[in-house]
């Protein structure tokens, strides 16, 4: 809706009245010299010469100087931006050319009749003739006819008949009403220039708001043409992608499907649409588990990946699928639906259990062989057969060191395969760091005797306790230490120190040896690394030291590294994390065994049972569950109805009763119709039955009732 302006004070108003002012100036001048020309040629045969000249003279003269003031203002650079001085001038000016005229009036009105009627009309038409010009400033015009008309009234009294008389009565009412439609045409003028204002900046707001709609349509036209070309790229990309890609919403419901995701699963996607992937994609034996891993995913909206081993096909075929799952979440972070892109690794799990099979014959096909030519090579250089001369002596030991390095090889192979497959379970436990690096230093003396290095502790090892399996942080330290020995020159030091940086503490094996060359940096912690140099030949090794090194800290929540040693040589550390004190005080809590092959499940039952107060060793299968029973002492032992490794979990908990004494077992079932497994659950020591999605009390109830703290 338009506002006008309706102050008459308003800075633009009065630029514009003043404006309209003197925008009139010069036609007034031009009629005020020819009205007055007229009146005086009226006048020449009648009135004295001298007067009329004089009276020409001076509203001529007022003429021109109102003339000039006018074009001062046309001329002046500032006059539009402070009106009020030019009003005041405008008014002065108006006041001098009324007064002339009231002048003429007074001075020329006594007379004939006519000449009387005559100046009457001229009054008439000059008073009238003001409006036009001083109207939109009515207090100008009311100076300017007080000029005109007062004159004139005094001379219709003093000079008048009866006639005159009363119309020099009615003068002032006349006065009044022209300054009276002097200030309406004023009115009139401010809201008319208020109404094109108004106008005006309407007008430049819709021009502007017309060239931001044109800005914002490109805008949008450019998004919605990226939009498309990124559509078409993903739309391409999913149809030509080599793995399965599926669209699904928050519930798992699929959407939508690519062509590899129909030629994996033998699906038309019109098949597979409107129904769930969980029970064709994912894990339809434990649904329940997967339903709330699932619920939690969509609550978090962050992106996953799982190993489903058994997605059927349409056929009845089995497939391991490694599936990565990415939520879309729009601007409040809720999830709108879930690509799933799965990739078939039934192959590569079938190369695994290759891999494994092959690993097991080299244990037990190569190392048992090799065990025996060693003994027996040492038994040799013994003398158990009777002396040897020197010559078979050379011979022997060059056949011993060699089958030793060849075992060396095979058991470090066995150790990184066994890593990196996953097979490999580490027995953590809390441990004094001073009492363990003493130990390696102790055992790995007569080894760097070998090539005149000794093995030094220096300075003050803080009484830090750690985390770890003694066995494998052993390992490390005697890969270090055999390694910083091999590379010192004859009869240097191989110093160990120890220090502590909050909740860290690290561990530093310094040698004075040649240092890493610059080239190999990148690849020392790599698998079969070696330095090219003739040097690293002579001093053997396979490569495989620094990689198991490696590998084993960070299984211990650890890290390892390595830089230059001032004054030459190499320092290579790994760091720990040092356990709390309450965490260490937390070795009395009961040790509870949880073999769980589901990682979601047993996460969950694991953070339940250590809030509840227990220690919890998790074991994926069966054959860690072997080794963790036959170096600890168990509570409770949690032990899943189906495992990896196992088609008998009865058939396991059989063969470790002799390590298991009186320890109560807990099965863990995914649906209430497994605990028809077990018919006599006491023989076995089968003390309670557990969902794997059971409540956190229902889960702390079992275990303390097996405890006997119920």
């Amino acid at each position: 809706m338009l506002e006008p302006l309706q102050d008459a004070d308003a800075p633009e108003v009065l630029k514009e009245r003043c404006e309209y002012i003197y925008r009139r100036i010069l036609p007034a001048v031009g009629a005020t010299a020819v009205l007055s020309l007229l009146l005086s040629a009226f006048l020449w045969p009648s009135s004295p010469v001298e007067l009329i000249l004089f009276w020409q003279t001076a509203i001529l003269l007022i003429a021109a100087g109102y003339w000039a003031l006018a074009l001062a203002y046309q001329r002046s650079g500032d006059a539009r931006e402070h009106p009020q001085p030019w009003i005041r001038r405008a008014a002065f000016g108006a006041a001098a050319l009324g007064a002339a005229w009231g002048f003429a009036t007074a001075v020329f009105f006594p007379g004939g009749d006519y000449q009387q009627v005559f100046i009457a009309f001229v009054v008439a038409l000059v008073t009238a003739g003001g409006l036009p010009m001083f109207s939109t400033v009515w207090w100008i015009y009311a100076l300017y006819a007080a000029g005109v008309m007062i004159p004139f009234n005094g001379v219709l009294f003093a000079y008048g008949t009866d006639f005159f008389h009363l119309l020099g009565a009615a003068v002032p009412l006349l006065y009044i009403a022209n300054v009276a439609t002097a200030y309406q045409l004023g009115k009139a003028f401010s809201s008319a220039y208020g109404l094109r204002s108004a106008y005006e900046r309407l007008s430049a707001d819709n021009a502007a708001t017309q060239a931001q709609l044109g800005e914002q349509l490109d805008s949008l036209l450019e998004a919605h043409r990226e939009v498309q070309a990124f559509g078409r790229k993903l739309a391409l990309f999913s149809e030509r992608a080599p793995i399965a890609v599926f669209e699904v919403d928050p519930r798992a419901t699929i959407l939508d499907m690519n062509p590899a995701a129909e030629n994996l699963f033998g699906y038309a996607a019109p098949e597979m649409v409107g129904r769930n992937c969980i029970s064709m994609l994912l894990n339809p034996d434990d649904r329940e588990s997967t339903d709330k891993w699932w619920g939690e995913l969509v609550a978090q909206g962050r992106p996953a990946t799982v190993v489903a081993e058994r997605c059927l096909r349409r056929d009845g075929l089995e497939l391991a699928c490694e599936w990565t799952m990415t939520p879309l979440v729009d601007d409040d972070h809720r999830v709108i639906s879930v690509i799933l892109q799965g990739r078939d690794i039934t192959q590569q799990r079938a190369a695994e259990r290759m891999r494994s099979e092959f690993t097991s014959t080299l244990s037990h096909e190569l190392r048992t062989p090799l065990t025996s030519i060693i003994g027996s090579l040492q038994l040799l250089r013994a003398g158990a057969i009777g002396e040897v001369s020197k010559e078979q002596d050379e011979m022997v030991e060059i056949a011993e060191k060699n089958s030793q390095r060849l075992l060396d090889l095979i058991n470090e192979v066995l150790d990184i395969e066994k890593i990196e497959s996953g097979q490999l379970t580490l027995v953590p436990e809390p441990m004094l760091l001073d009492a363990l690096l003493g130990e390696s230093l102790r055992l790995n003396q007569g080894y760097a005797d070998r090539f005149r290095a000794n093995l030094a502790l220096h300075g003050e090892v803080p009484q830090v306790v750690v985390r770890a399996d003694r066995k494998r942080l052993m390992q490390v330290m005697t890969n270090l230490l055999s390694n910083a020995a091999k590379f010192s020159p004859p009869n240097s030091a191989v110093d160990v120190t120890v220090a502590q940086k909050e909740a860290v503490v690290r561990v530093e094996v310094s040698d004075r040896g040649p240092g890493i060359p610059e080239a190999f940096r990148g690849r020392i912690f790599g698998r079969f690394a070696q330095a090219d140099s003739a040097d690293s030949r002579v001093k053997g090794g396979t490569g495989l030291g620094l990689a198991i090194c490696k590998r084993l800290v960070e299984m211990m929540q650890g890290r390892v590294g390595f830089e230059d040693r001032e004054g030459g040589g190499t320092t290579f550390f790994f760091e720990l994390p040092v356990m709390p004190p309450e965490e260490t005080a937390a070795k009395a809590a009961p040790r509870v065994l949880l073999t769980e092959h589901d990682t979601v499940a047993a996460e969950y039952l694991s953070m339940v049972l250590e809030k509840g107060g227990y220690r919890v060793d998790a074991a994926p299968d069966a054959s860690a569950s072997r080794e963790l029973l036959g170096r600890w002492k168990y509570a409770v032992w949690l032990l899943a109805r189906r495992l990896r490794d196992a088609e008998d979990p009865l058939a396991l908990i059989a063969e470790v009763k002799p390590r298991l004494g009186g320890t109560p077992i807990i099965m863990l079932a995914s649906t209430r119709s497994d605990e028809a497994y077990v018919s006599e659950p006491q023989r076995v020591g089968v003390v309670d039955w557990l969902l794997k999605s059971d409540s956190r009390a229902r889960i702390l109830e079992a275990v303390a009732h097996a405890l006997g703290r119920a």
